[in-house]
């Protein structure tokens, strides 16, 4: 408990004894600071969030007066659950994001905590305490900081694309550059391919849209050539997203035949590409990219920050011709009054372009190395095998023995504290209920293993 917390739990006892009663008042801060042997500054923050809570009320120059006897804390009973949730695309997400700390979760889609740069965020944090009162206060300019876009410009051409700073566009996450685009260019009822399988936030935010998703199974080399042809003459789709680095859920790798074959395809049936390139920097060495073969005309690239910076700082791009660009400024101004928070997007500028950075994603690519190889290893004898052997990444897409259910084992882990990814969940056709996804960075504890067999066994 902290001295603050103290000094409140302090006024609330006088409160809850009788002491102090409603309109009484509270002790002088010099006095309360004097008597429980804290400093003023802990006995005004004290009484400010006693203020914020409604247990005491400030007098302009008069004091703090009791404003209720009842000085408990304000507390809000967990909502239990009613109904098991199916197995959809939201079920994955609502598990890991709503998980008790206690909770094993292999099944989610991010690194540790104490996996990522805390020193360099906090020095991008004391960083901004000093920054222009525009930036601590203002709204952000309509593309974004333009720190930012001048590194992933420079990113770009390092790949071997020139693009203008007019080509990105800086966005709240990820998700919401995917959400934008598809009120740019989709209507419902249009139809857009996905990878099958595919990251399942892709199927929940399309069937927010109402279009119809169609899957085109997905080989180690990339989407099955021969569907992908049949889906466009079939289908006349307006849309593909997709991973081509390290996709998700099963870790594989665009080949640069099938790249120039999907691109090729896309030109010749008018369907633009959006490639989430979000686990870029996991990889040891460039796989080929849509955007980079295609110069950005046909392809869309986005990205975001959270899984090689934070989470809790909430802000992606969109990297495409100027004239999406434009038209997505315009829907963001619409829809969001503006790009992300500046201060987010200044502190991802400050941790990329700084010299820490590059450090830490080396440490990052070695020990997913490590925790690959002893994931596993440890999966092997339960019978669990990797569909390919990922190039870097943290994800495992791994194949249960014959006749398991990757549904049924994932309900019976839950019920023992262990979350994990069974595959239908990343599935259009549904047809993945032989897999799971398993996040090798979150796989050091033991019980994990240890349930996950008995889930195996019934």
């Amino acid at each position: 408990m902290t001295r603050t917390e103290s000094v409140m739990g302090a006024i609330r006892a006088k409160i809850a004894s009788g002491a102090l009663g409603v309109g009484d008042r509270a002790p002088s801060i010099r006095g309360c600071a004097r008597s429980l042997g804290v400093s003023p500054s802990t006995v005004v923050e004290a009484y400010d969030r006693l203020e914020a809570e409604g247990v005491i009320q400030g007098r302009r120059g008069s004091g703090f007066y009791v404003a209720r006897a009842d000085a408990q804390p304000l507390s809000i009973a967990p909502i239990e659950e009613t109904r098991e949730h199916d197995l959809d695309p939201f079920w994955i997400s609502k598990q890991s994001l709503d998980a008790d700390p206690s909770l094993a979760a292999p099944g989610c889609g991010w690194l540790p905590s104490d996996w990522m740069p805390h020193s360099a965020l906090r020095r991008g944090l004391r960083g901004l305490s000093r920054a222009p009162e525009r930036v601590l206060t203002q709204y952000g300019s309509t593309r974004g900081a333009v720190a930012l876009r001048r590194l992933l410009q420079a990113r770009l051409a390092d790949e071997g694309v020139a693009a203008g700073l007019d080509q990105f566009l800086l966005t709240g996450s990820g998700t919401q550059a995917i959400d934008m685009i598809c009120r740019l260019l989709v209507r419902p009822g249009a139809v857009v391919l996905v990878d099958d399988p595919c990251y399942f936030n892709f199927r929940a935010l399309l069937q927010a849209h109402d279009v119809q998703v169609v899957g085109v199974p997905y080989t180690a080399a990339g989407p099955d050539l021969a569907v992908f042809e049949q889906r466009m003459v079939e289908h006349r789709p307006q849309l593909y997203i997709t991973n081509s680095a390290l996709h998700n859920p099963t870790g594989a790798s665009l080949s640069p035949q099938v790249a120039h074959q999907v691109l090729r395809a896309a030109s010749a049936h008018g369907l633009t590409i959006v490639e989430d390139d979000i686990f870029a920097d996991f990889e040891p060495t460039p796989s080929p990219r849509l955007a980079v073969l295609d110069g950005l005309d046909r392809v869309i690239r986005i990205g975001s920050f959270s899984k090689t910076l934070s989470a809790s700082v909430r802000c992606g791009y969109v990297a495409a011709r100027p004239d999406l660009i434009e038209r997505l400024v315009d829907l963001q101004i619409a829809t969001n009054f503006g790009g992300p928070s500046p201060l987010a997007a200044e502190l991802v500028a400050a941790v990329l372009g700084g010299g820490g950075y590059r450090k830490h994603m080396d440490e990052v690519r070695r020990r997913l190395v490590r925790a690959r190889t002893e994931a596993i290893a440890r999966l092997t004898p339960l019978g669990l095998q990797p569909w390919v052997r990922p190039r870097g990444g943290f994800y495992l897409w791994c194949r249960l023995p014959e006749g398991q259910d990757s549904g049924l084992i994932a309900r019976r882990c839950l019920a023992e504290g262990v979350m994990l990814a069974p595959g239908d969940t990343f599935s259009v056709s549904q047809s993945a209920a032989g897999f799971l996804r398993f996040n090798v960075a979150h796989m050091g504890d033991a019980r994990i293993f240890d349930t996950l067999r008995r889930a195996m066994a019934g």
